[in-house]
């Protein structure tokens, strides 16, 4: 046992005051279905823990007529069978209902979820294995080694390891923004620039500072919405994490895709949007040639290692066939 300190603040400037104030390497607990994963492996070692999942000012839900407002502390399963989100933004439902048991949706939160930690073997195998991301400069073990659900886009020489969440994939599709607050105040950052690659230095895999807490995500309201689809293919039909995944919103006009939002899960080491797709699709004929030549184009850059290779063509289908589904939605 690992002995660390425990601090229930009353409210969220309590809590920044404690994370200011806290010893290197302490970490906000809120539902807690990663973290404590991660430190019964040994790979989280906290001497502290800012629990913050009992304060109400995180726990909102808001649907107006210009945005949805997510607290970062509302439960996956509250937001997922919301009323509103299941009827006018169903990717958005999609991704949260295919993410977990129900059990852990119960549990864990929205803001929460978008900073859980890669699901890589070797990450969380423990020091026998090389990794870059858990050791600095140890090296990385799956590279030349068991690849199969590993990084086809965005993947360094030091890191291959891919982003595991659903959630973060469909906000990425609906240009979703975060509202963080720490110590210097607070600030707004793009869902799109949250995340980043490894590149040299794979223990970086947000922007957000160790004193920082997610307070809101916030989601532009889109009639895209309606037209959306979040598909997940993996290994078992239930929770299970992706080989693949497309999140895709759009709308239709004179039977040609007017708005188009594409990204991509389980393929990359960080939430992926496919602009490039996106563009080709806009102003085409809603067929399904069109949508396949979408798919083609968002893993044009795909860099496949040893045994992973497969995951291009099941990643290629798994667009095409959101779009799809995505189409049929929109012209309901």
């Amino acid at each position: 046992m690992r002995p660390f300190a425990y601090v229930a603040p009353a409210t969220v400037g309590a809590a920044v005051d404690a994370l200011r104030d806290a010893a290197p390497g302490t970490k906000v607990l809120a539902g807690g279905t990663t973290l404590y994963d991660l430190m019964k492996l040994g790979i989280e070692t906290p001497p502290a823990v800012v629990d913050v999942h009992r304060l109400p000012e995180l726990t909102t839900i808001e649907t107006g007529p210009d945005e949805l407002v997510f607290g970062a502390g509302a439960r996956m399963a509250d937001v997922a069978d919301h009323p509103v989100v299941r009827a006018e933004y169903p990717a958005l439902s999609e991704s949260l209902w295919r993410a977990a048991s129900q059990q852990l949706r119960n549990m864990a939160t929205v803001g929460g979820n978008l900073l859980q930690r890669t699901r890589c073997g070797y990450f969380r195998g423990g020091p026998e294995f090389p990794c870059n991301k858990r050791e600095p400069g140890s090296g990385c073990a799956a590279l030349g080694g068991h690849d199969r659900t590993h990084a086809l886009l965005g993947a360094s020489d030091a890191c291959i390891a891919t982003y595991p969440g659903d959630w973060a994939i469909a906000l990425l599709a609906f240009d979703a923004v975060v509202d963080v607050v720490g110590p210097r105040g607070e600030r707004t950052v793009p869902l799109k620039d949250l995340h980043v690659e490894p590149g040299d230095d794979p223990t970086r895999e947000h922007v957000l500072d160790a004193d920082e807490l997610i307070l809101r995500i916030r989601v532009p309201a889109t009639p895209a919405g309606r037209g959306s689809t979040y598909l997940k293919i993996r290994d078992r039909e239930s929770y299970a994490f992706a080989l693949a995944s497309a999140a895709v919103a759009l709308t239709v006009a004179n039977g040609a895709v007017a708005d188009c939002r594409i990204a991509l899960g389980g393929v990359a080491t960080r939430p992926w949007r496919a602009e490039e797709a996106e563009r080709a699709l806009r102003g085409a004929p809603l067929t399904a040639e069109a949508a396949r030549h979408a798919g083609e184009i968002a893993f044009a850059g795909a860099r496949p290692g040893t045994y992973n290779g497969f995951r291009v063509e099941l990643g290629i289908r798994t667009v095409a066939d959101a779009v799809r589904m995505a189409g049929e939605r929109a012209t309901r």
